[in-house]
Order: C-alpha cells, then structure tokens, then sequence
C-alpha cells in the first residue's frame, strides 16, 4: 500500500507497510531495528494483518483481549490523519500473538473485531475475537516519560534489508522531547532505527523483566531502513505517549474482564493485594478467584478510579484439575509483615496452609500451619486485624458446631493463641459467609456475617475479648439469601475507607456496594449480569 512517498511528506511519514508475503525477498539479516528477538521475547508485541495484506502494522498485547496500536494502521489515508471510526474495522484484521519467529506455529492468530480510538493521538485499542493464553500481555506505565530516560522498542517492519520480515526485532532508544501526546525518540545505536511496518508497536520500560509499556510508534525518518529515499538521513522517530492516559487504557481494556468468566462456577473469592506491595500503593485490591473445576483467577486490581470496572487484568494461576479443588475455605491476608499479601486455607484434608505471597505467576513457599482431623471441622475461616498487632492479620474461623474462635499472633510456622469468642451455637451454624473489613473505624476490624435466610450484620471490633455490638444491614428474608460468596476489600478506590463488599449471587451475577459502614449499604455497582 505505501509506495515511497516524497522526503517532505516522510517527516510526518506513518511506519505502516505492504505485507504482501513474497512482494520482496532477501535472505535473513540483522534488522535496523537492532536485535533479531529470541524465541519468547516481548512476546506481548503482536503483528497486524490489515485487509489480506494491503497493510501490516505492530502492536502490543495489554490485555488478553486487548492490543494497543496506532490509529492510522486503520485510517483510510494515514497520510492525511489518524482518525478512525470506532466499531469493527473496516478491513478485515488479523493479530499474531506470541510468535516471536513468524515462520513457527506458535502463539495464537485472532480476528480483530472491535476498535476504540483516542480522539486526540494516534492511538487505537483493539479488541480480539477470543482471549489469547500462554502471553503474559504488558504492564501499563503510570509514571510519566522523562527527557533523557531509555526505553526499548519492538516491533515486526521492515529491517535494513529485509521487506517482510520473519522475526520479531528490538533495539533500545532514548527520549529526546515529551510534549502533550508525543514522545520524541532516538536511537542508542546507529542501527536502531523504526521502519515501515513498526507503526504500532511498543515503547516500553523494562524494569528487571518486568514491562512498562508508555507509548507506540507512529512516525520516523526511516533512514538506513529497506526501500526508503537512499537521500534521506533522519533516523529520530516519534512515538504516540500512553503513560498519560494509563488510565483510560485500563478503563477500555477491562471492560469486559469480568463477564468473560462463568461466575456461577466460582467456588471461593478472597481480596487482597496479591501482585504487589500495599505499601504506598494507588491501585484497588486483587480477587482471588477459585473455580469449582479446580483451577484458579488473581483479577488484578485496576490503578484508575472508573467504579465499574475495578480490575485491569486476569492471570490464570492454576489449570483445571488442580489441586485447588480441595480447598474448603480460603481468605486472604497480611502474614509476613512485607506488605504484600498471602493466601490461607483450609483443605479437604484436614490441612491449614498459607501462601506467604501470591501473585500473577502463580503461589509461592507454602506453610503448613496445622494438619489434623479437628482442622477438618474448620467451616468457615476470615483473616483481619482483630488485635494490636499491625503487620500481620489474625485468623477467625467458624467451627461446625456453631462455636468461633480467634488465633492472634498467627505466623507462617503455625497458628497463634486461640480465644474462643462463642462456645457451640445452633444459631451460629446457620452462618453461611464470614469476611473481614474496616467499615465503622473502631481499632480493631470488624466482621460481615451473612446467614442463611438473608439476614447481614457487621459486628463492629472484634477483638479477643468477642463481639461487642451488632449492626443488621440486611433483614431476615432480604435478597442477599441469594448471595453465595462474599469478601470484603478496597474496590472503589486504593486504600478505600470504609471497605466495599462484593458479591458472587446465585444466578452469577457479580456486584460490589462501596463504602459500607455503620449506616448499612450505599448504593451498588454491577460488575457482571
């Protein structure tokens, strides 16, 4: 599609490219983009097919089902503007994912069926026909781009030799200008260069293997690169800016996070800040997810403030079958003190374990706190800060037989000193959720029960002396009977004061109500249904 075009126009001359295979041939070579990639490599940086081979452009993988791309790869004349209508694309676009090496099967071929533009840059989201696996997607980065700083850019265009390449290339560059949407980018070596063909692709911090993406490519002189003006020595690129608006990104890509999942399958829920510290942090809690078929969901908890989509990101942690199907009761919570939090529960077996940390590569150095018959009767456990202690939570477990109990001081060797709070109760077996949370400001937390028939109470401060006061926010016979799990967390906002508590409901709807205090519920937010 885009024949050389004169020097002037190449200023602001867009990266897209012809990708008609076999168009021009040359063997293998080193790339102007800098380095071929290894196998695996930035496999988040995705190719773009756009109309059977009218066009091909980069892109980046930001969410399982979500590329991040440049506007103009789906413009009808990108040289002149990036405007583009939102809905499905107007040429049929095809994204590989995952396949460093384009000669090799690997990775995942998906239909792009949806795209959302930014008015105001060339940029576009891109949604896929199905979520992509085995392609752990870019970080998005919240902290802005600086002068001087170095980033890392990839992409699948054209190399100094080469018109349709096979392999993935990167090369690292420096930020020369930031201004409002652009960046101003330039080579680290003479050969890293952005050609036709890496239009879209990703500019990204690579923090000890661990990416921040903070814009795509959109413009560049191309000197050196394949078929470009043999007159033309600019070799600087300009990058369209996504650290500013990380936010809107989230909001986009997340919207249709949740609904994915079949949430009627959904056997344990449990909050917490899962994939980093607490620590300063400005993001909402995780969910920990269990599903009945045994395998496990961390929804990573979004940094932007849109109340109805509080993740940003699904990380499968455990296939089907996994052991997880045996886990009987799950709460998360802080037991090292590191402000990161962990995963306690309660399997079939009888066992007491906890996960010190947990995060999107799965669970990490298992402690056994207890392992016996009576740990088998343990119905219903919660984690919370019920005495002074302010590292590490406290456990509060229901028993069959009606009677709770606290163990304070728990550590990762073992459980801590039990207070028995209420001896054996027939009322109590009626309890059928039990979460932590800090709803009515006392010192220590306090706790949510919902029973059976619908009824909901806070229980404010509990601590090892017992329940001291009771507050119903839902009566006998209300519509939360139909709740079937529940747990309490910041969902709204980071650090959210008082907490929220979500709901999975019968029916697999899910929803959350914010803020939660002594005056009962405000308000409710749908998440899935």
């Amino acid at each position: 599609m885009f024949a050389r075009r004169p020097r002037a126009a190449m200023a602001a001359g867009l990266l897209a490219s012809t990708a008609v295979a076999g168009l021009l041939t040359a063997t293998s070579a080193d790339a102007v983009v800098g380095t071929a990639a290894k196998d695996g490599t930035y496999a988040f940086t995705a190719k773009l097919d756009i109309g059977a081979g009218q066009r091909s452009c980069s892109a980046a993988l930001v969410e399982q089902q979500w590329l991040i791309t440049a506007a103009s790869c789906f413009a009808d004349n990108p040289a002149q503007g990036f405007k583009v209508a939102a809905g499905t694309p107007k040429l049929k676009t095809t994204a590989t994912i995952g396949r460093t090496d384009l000669t090799r099967e690997a990775g995942s071929v998906v239909n792009v069926v949806e795209l959302v533009p930014r008015e105001d840059r060339d940029l576009v989201m891109a949604r896929l026909e199905t979520p992509v696996s085995g392609v752990t997607p870019t970080g998005i980065g919240f902290n802005a781009v600086l002068p001087g700083e170095d980033l890392w850019a990839s992409g699948y265009g054209r190399t100094k030799d080469e018109w349709v390449p096979d392999r993935l290339h990167y090369a690292k560059f420096t930020v020369g200008s930031v201004k409002g949407t652009s960046l101003g980018l330039s080579g680290k070596a003479d050969d890293a260069v952005l050609c036709q063909g890496d239009t879209g692709g990703p500019a990204f911090r690579d923090i000890g293997g661990r990416y921040e993406l903070v814009g795509i490519h959109s413009a560049s002189g191309q000197a050196g690169c394949f078929g470009s003006d043999e007159t033309e020595t600019r070799k600087g690129a300009t990058g369209t800016r996504v650290d500013d608006i990380a936010g809107w990104v989230q909001t986009v890509s997340s919207r249709n996070l949740l609904s994915r999942a079949d949430w009627k399958n959904a056997a344990h829920m449990a909050s917490g800040y899962f994939t980093g510290s607490a620590v300063g942090v400005k993001r909402r809690m995780d969910l920990f997810v269990v599903w009945k078929d045994g395998s496990a969901s961390i929804y990573q908890g979004a940094d932007h403030n849109d109340p109805k989509y509080p993740y940003s990101a699904e990380y499968k942690v455990a296939p089907k079958g996994s052991y997880w199907k045996d886990a009987q009761a799950v709460t998360g919570g802080s037991f090292t003190g590191s402000g990161s939090d962990g995963i306690t529960v309660r399997w079939a077996s009888g066992k007491l374990s906890t996960y010190t940390h947990v995060d999107q590569y799965g669970f990490h150095d298992e402690k056994v706190l207890a392992f016996s018959d009576t740990w088998k009767r343990a119905r219903l456990i919660t984690a919370g800060r019920f005495t002074a202690n302010p590292l590490r939570d406290d456990l509060l477990v229901l028993w069959n037989d009606g009677s709770t109990s606290m163990y304070s001081d728990t550590d990762t060797n073992k459980v801590g000193k039990e207070s028995q709070l209420t001896k054996a109760d027939p009322a109590w077996t009626e309890a059928a959720q039990i979460s932590a949370g800090e709803f009515t400001g006392k010192p220590t937390a306090d706790l949510v029960i919902r029973w059976n028939d619908g009824n909901t109470s806070l229980f404010p401060g509990v601590d090892t002396a017992g329940y001291h006061d009771r507050i119903r926010i839902r009566p006998n016979q209300s519509a939360w009977k139909n709740a079937q799990i529940l747990t309490t967390g910041s969902f709204t906002a980071a650090a959210n004061r008082p907490n929220d508590i979500l709901v999975r409901w019968s029916n697999g709807n899910v929803s959350y109500y914010p803020g939660v205090d002594a005056d009962g519920t405000h308000g409710e937010v749908q998440l899935v249904g």
